[in-house]
C-alpha cells in the first residue's frame, strides 16, 4: 500500500499498477487504538485548483462520505488561483474565501498550467509553508519530478473507483490537515500512487 508522504518523511517505493482492484490507499480506523483523529475544524479551507468541475464535486462528496469537515473552495484556472491566493477581485473578501490550509493542484489547465501555478506560489513569501499537493491524471515520470523539484510537497495520481477517492480524501486529511505541530519540507519523488480518476458521478454524488 501507499500513502501520502508526510513532511520529513521519505517512503519506500510503491507501485501500484492500473488494472490492480485493490485500494491503494491505506484504511485510516479513527476509533482504534492508535488510530488518527480525521476530524478536523471547520474553519480549515482547501483550495481545488482544477478546470473540471465534476471533480471538485467528487471530492465534496467524498469529504462529506468520510465525514470530515473542512471547506472546498474551488478554482478553475491559473488567473483565478493567482487571484485567489493574492486575494483580489472576487477574492479579496477573506471571511468568504478564506486563506487555504492546503492547495490540491491538477496540471493540466487552460490560461497556466499546474506547473507555472507551482512556480508562482513558490516564489511567495508569504506561501513558502503553504502546502501544495499535485493531484492530477498524469502518471509520467517526468511530471512527477518536475513538480517535486518545482517545489510540490506531494504526488498523487487521481485514484480508480468513489472508495478509493474516499480513502485518499481521509489520507490527505490526515497528513496536510490533522492539527498538529509539524516542520514542512519538500519530499522527494520516492513513492507514486498510479490509478485513475474516472468515477461513476452518479453513483458517488448519491452517496
Amino acid at each position: 500500500m501507499a500513502e501520502c508522504s508526510r513532511p520529513g518523511q521519505i517512503p519506500s517505493p510503491t507501485h501500484v499498477g492500473m488494472k490492480k482492484t485493490n485500494n491503494p490507499n491505506p484504511v485510516l480506523h479513527p476509533s482504534r487504538p492508535g488510530g488518527v483523529r480525521l476530524a478536523t475544524s471547520s474553519g480549515v479551507t482547501v483550495l481545488h485548483v482544477d478546470d473540471d468541475p465534476n471533480d471538485t464535486a467528487l471530492l465534496e462528496a467524498a469529504r462529506r462520505k468520510a465525514e470530515i469537515e473542512f471547506r472546498l473552495e474551488n478554482v478553475s484556472d491559473g488567473d483565478q488561483a493567482m487571484a485567489y491566493l493574492n486575494g483580489s477581485g472576487p477574492y479579496e473578501n477573506r471571511a468568504r474565501h478564506p486563506w487555504p490550509t492546503l492547495v490540491l493542484l491538477d496540471l493540466k489547465m487552460p490560461r497556466a498550467t499546474g506547473f507555472e501555478i507551482l512556480r508562482w506560489i513558490r516564489n511567495r513569501p508569504d506561501c513558502t509553508e503553504l502546502p501544495v499537493v499535485v493531484l492530477s491524471g498524469s502518471e509520467l515520470q517526468e511530471d512527477i519530478r518536475q513538480a517535486y523539484s518545482m517545489g510540490a510537497n506531494s504526488y498523487l495520481v487521481k485514484p480508480l473507483g468513489f472508495e478509493a477517492l474516499v480513502q485518499l480524501v481521509r489520507n490527505i486529511t490526515s497528513v496536510w490537515l490533522a492539527p498538529r505541530p509539524r516542520r514542512l519540507s519538500i519530499v522527494p519523488p520516492a513513492h507514486r500512487i498510479e490509478s485513475r480518476w474516472r468515477l461513476g458521478g452518479d453513483q458517488a454524488l448519491s452517496e
